[in-house]
Parts: structure tokens; C-alpha cells; sequence
């Protein structure tokens, strides 16, 4: 286990590279039980009416910790990720990593780290804390919503990455990767993954709505849209024949 001076009953933030501890007491369950005094309703200023809209939380996965309870982890920004930390249905606490900075929480002998690349560790106390895989092994991944009602698991590793293409209830339709970049349904869907110079795309086709296609990025973001125009019906020609005398 790694000897690292951790701050206890308080929450502290270090240098990039380091842990942000999210130490509480022995026998608190992550959240701090002491409610927030009541503020007095204000106004808005129009500063506060013109701030930018909160960054959408894209869910990433959930991970079943030391202890039983579970981590919801989701992906805020590029080397932003938040895991939320539930006890049965109630929310203990959110670990947030952003930068190069983990997260690090504990309570009632559960140690919680959640990591740069949105991975998390659990252990309990005497038990040895996990050894962290090197950034070169780390393997990230989100899932994501695709035209046609399914989704797609878009996993980013150092070896490989690949599309895992998937029914609302899990079933898997298809796996896609540099090795076999295209998987076509028999409902005329097509999955594919193309090489842009050095980056990859996963493309999703519709074949039976003439074409359109939607191209995401490893991070989960719809970088290209095309749309094809539907082809206009074709008007039948009469020939008008002169009647015989």
C-alpha cells in the first residue's frame, strides 16, 4: 500500500499529480450530515442571468465498490469525470477528477479513488490499496445513444479501440474495430469505424433512409452529419396517339 500523508476531517485539494482527498469522520457516510444553513432568496443580477448553462454529465459506467455499494461515473469534459457513490438508493457522496488530480474519499473503512481517466479503485481498510495500472494501460470508454434506437459503447484502450453496438435491453447487435471496421444489419443499418489521419470515427449508417449518416468521435461527441437528399418521384410521360380516321 502506497504511505501517503492524507488530511483527515476536512477536504483538501493538492498540486496536479496528487490526490484531492475527500477525507470525513469515522462513521459518516461520505456526505457531511450537517445540513446548510438557509439563504435568503436574491435577486438575479444580470451577470448571474447571462452565465453559461452547465456542462451536460454523460454516463460512462458503473462500478460496484469494495463494500457492496456502487459508483456512477460520469464524463463532464475532456480529463473531467464525476463519480457519484450510492449506498442502496441514497447518494453518500460525488468524487470529482479533473486535470491530473484523483479523487480521493473514505468512509466507515471504504476507500474510494476515482481516477484522471475516470477509472475507480475501492479497498477496504486492511486490505492492500490497488495497484493503479500505468496511463499507457488505462482503458476509457462511454456509451452513448445512436440513431435507429440503440447504443454504442465506444472504447478508447492502448491496444485497440472498437464500438460495441447494442439493443436498449443489452443485446448485443455487433462489435466493430480496426481489424473488421463494418458490421451491416439485416435492417439496413451499418455500423463503421474510419481512420482521419491520426484520429478514428465510428460512422452509423441508415441504408433504408437513403444514406444519412451521423459520425461521432472516441469521446462520444456527433462531430459530422450528412443527409441525403430523398429522390424525387418520377412523373410518368403520356404519349398522346393520334386517333385513326
Amino acid at each position: 500500500m502506497r504511505s501517503t500523508r492524507r488530511t483527515t476531517f476536512r477536504t483538501a485539494a493538492v498540486a496536479a499529480g496528487a490526490a484531492t482527498v475527500l477525507a470525513l469522520p469515522v462513521g459518516s457516510a461520505f456526505a457531511d450530515s450537517v445540513a446548510p444553513p438557509v439563504r435568503p432568496s436574491v435577486k438575479p443580477s444580470a451577470e448571474t442571468a447571462h452565465r453559461p448553462a452547465p456542462v451536460a454529465r454523460a454516463f460512462v459506467t458503473t462500478v460496484k465498490l469494495a463494500d457492496g455499494s456502487v459508483a456512477e461515473v460520469y464524463r463532464i469534459g475532456k480529463s473531467h469525470f464525476e463519480a457519484d457513490v450510492f449506498a442502496g438508493s441514497t447518494k453518500l457522496d460525488t468524487l470529482v477528477s479533473r486535470g491530473a488530480a484523483a479523487s480521493y474519499g473514505r468512509s466507515n473503512g471504504l476507500h474510494v479513488v476515482l481516477q484522471p481517466n475516470g477509472t475507480v479503485t475501492s479497498w477496504l481498510d486492511g486490505a492492500p490499496e490497488p495497484r493503479q495500472k500505468p496511463k499507457s494501460e488505462a482503458e476509457s470508454s462511454v456509451r452513448i445513444a445512436v440513431p435507429g434506437g440503440r447504443s454504442a459503447k465506444l472504447v478508447d484502450g492502448p491496444r485497440r479501440k472498437y464500438v460495441v453496438v447494442s439493443t436498449p435491453n443489452g443485446h448485443v447487435l455487433g462489435t466493430v474495430d480496426l481489424k473488421r471496421p463494418s458490421v451491416q444489419r439485416g435492417d439496413g443499418w451499418t455500423y463503421r469505424l474510419v481512420r482521419d489521419g491520426k484520429r478514428v470515427k465510428f460512422v452509423v449508417i441508415d441504408g433504408k433512409g437513403g444514406g444519412n449518416s451521423w459520425v461521432y468521435d472516441f469521446d462520444g461527441r456527433l462531430v459530422e452529419r450528412y443527409t441525403v437528399d430523398a429522390p424525387q418521384p418520377r412523373k410518368d410521360r403520356v404519349r398522346v396517339v393520334p386517333a385513326q380516321g
